[in-house]
């Protein structure tokens, strides 16, 4: 009854499956050995109903958990409570709790695709087929080392010919009505927040297989980004101190431009001005990686399980809650920046001394001006951040990924930049409120500036635009900040022995 729902074509199915269901039975014959039958051919809805109808136990034309259950166990197909569970998550668009026709088409046609994306991506050879020595070279680009007999071992489970090899009928017919969320090559290629740095370290943290963790390849990949951070915030920093420069000092009066800007940093303190508040901005990118990293892992395993990926609102949370605590650990170094980024010749003599007069003058409560404000904009900024890139990456999965999940350089760094610039275009009013903030030095006797007081200041005098001063300098540097963050993340993963593949 599987096998004879399936398509036996190695042949990827047409891309437009009503076209192909149009031509003729005898047309379809001669391009694909199952006559169109599955790969959208006339019968392939028929026999997608046959297959429906046996499942459906209860005959109440849904499938609910007991229905795959029993339905599954009749077809010799055995599957854990949890992983049923999976398959009604990821097809059920209505959220009624079982699949209709429709929802249970529809989930097999892009589980097929995933598993034609593993398959395309473990056969090394483009000869159809997956042998021992292609499963060991995939798990080692993984991270995982396994002996011959162990990959034979896992071949022996799938391969039902005994020519110890797994066509793509196998693999598919062994992996059929199993969940599959969590493809070890989509992760490896799409990540994100650990590649790409554009100064707002307020993104949610990637995911990472199963394998990348248990092997330490995780903190590889942390370290590179760390090192890319460090490298991206130093190329861009003249143009991170002209948008604090802006955001706090330009007004209606003051009408600042970016020539203007430049042209007054390097009159007022030289060339070397243009990089004030990026030695803080740089030393503060190792403790929030570790810290939020480490933060992310616990709530992950408070949420759900730490040996698979949480879906999308889960991994916001999870990933906002991580921000928060990471950004509550180092704020100080926050406001350390901006006052950095903001001192006149001479008015410091370093980062220390900045710190202790800060203290003696304003008190400890000085490095949490700006915090609330701060946090808010973390929820919008990693939502949506997050929300654009998945959009984005399932969109090109869908439509692109054939051979392989790989997207290549410029549609990562299209996607980046194009979820960053959203990201930081939502939070951005935040951003600008939280640096006044932190800017404003207490003076004694003066009322504190609470945040919406400052909204209602820059709005009275200043209109909706005044909330948007620096915005262009701060999109300047985002396609190079990616770029250059993208580089140099590559070079450090072959440096620290993380296989690019």
């Amino acid at each position: 009854m599987v096998s004879s729902v399936l398509c036996r074509c190695v042949a990827s199915p047409p891309p437009d499956a009503a076209a192909a269901a149009s031509s003729s039975a005898s047309s379809q014959a001669s391009v694909d050995p199952c006559g169109g039958a599955v790969c959208g051919g006339p019968d392939h809805r028929l026999r997608l109903w046959s297959l429906f109808q046996t499942l459906d136990v209860n005959r109440d034309g849904g499938l609910c958990v007991n229905d795959l259950a029993v339905g599954l166990r009749r077809l010799g197909l055995h599957r854990t409570e949890g992983e049923l569970r999976k398959i009604l998550q990821a097809g059920d668009k209505d959220l009624d709790g079982q699949l209709d026709f429709e929802e249970f088409v529809h989930y097999l046609q892009d589980h097929e695709k995933k598993l034609r994306l593993v398959f395309k991506s473990l056969d090394k050879k483009n000869d159809g087929r997956i042998d021992a020595q292609e499963i060991m070279q995939s798990l080692r680009d993984l991270g995982v080392k396994i002996s011959e007999q162990q990959a034979e071992k896992i071949l022996k489970s799938m391969d039902k010919n005994g020519t110890m090899t797994i066509d793509w009928n196998e693999w598919r017919d062994y992996h059929l009505l199993h969940p599959v969320e969590n493809i070890p090559e989509i992760i490896l290629y799409w990540k994100h927040s650990t590649i790409f740095d554009v100064g707002e370290n307020l993104t949610v943290p990637d995911e990472f297989t199963v394998e990348e963790r248990q092997t330490g390849m995780w903190w590889r990949h942390l370290v590179a980004g760390g090192g890319a951070g460090a490298v991206s915030r130093t190329c861009t920093a003249p143009l991170d101190r002209l948008k604090v420069l802006m955001q706090v000092h330009a007004s209606r009066s003051n009408n600042m431009c970016i020539v203007g800007g430049f042209t007054q940093m390097v009159r007022e303190g030289g060339a070397r001005s243009l990089w004030r508040g990026n030695g803080i901005n740089v030393l503060k990118i190792a403790p929030e990686s570790a810290i939020k990293f480490m933060a992310y892992e616990q709530i992950k395993r408070l949420i759900g399980s730490d040996q698979e990926t949480l879906r999308i609102h889960e991994r916001l949370v999870a990933g906002s809650l991580a921000g928060a605590i990471a950004q509550s650990s180092i704020y100080p170094m926050e406001v350390l920046k901006t006052r950095m980024a903001l001192r006149k010749t001479g008015q410091y003599s370093g980062m220390l001394d900045c710190a202790r007069k800060i203290l003696a003058r304003e008190g400890m409560a000085a490095f949490y001006k700006g915090y609330v404000p701060n946090m808010l904009g973390i929820i919008p900024y990693a939502g949506i951040d997050l929300a654009v890139y998945e959009t984005l990456k399932n969109a090109w999965l869908q439509r692109y990924a054939v051979n392989s999940a790989d997207p290549g350089v410029f549609v990562l760094l299209a996607c980046g930049t194009m979820s960053s610039t959203c990201g930081q275009l939502a939070s951005y009013p935040l951003a600008l409120v939280r640096t006044r903030m932190q800017a404003q030095a207490s003076i004694e006797g003066a009322p504190e500036v609470t945040m919406s007081s400052l909204f209602r200041q820059i709005l009275r005098t200043e209109g909706a635009f005044g909330l948007y001063r620096g915005l262009a300098p701060n999109f300047m540097k985002v396609i190079p900040a990616v770029s250059i963050s993208y580089v140099v993340y590559e070079n450090l993963k072959i440096t620290l022995g993380v296989q690019s593949r």
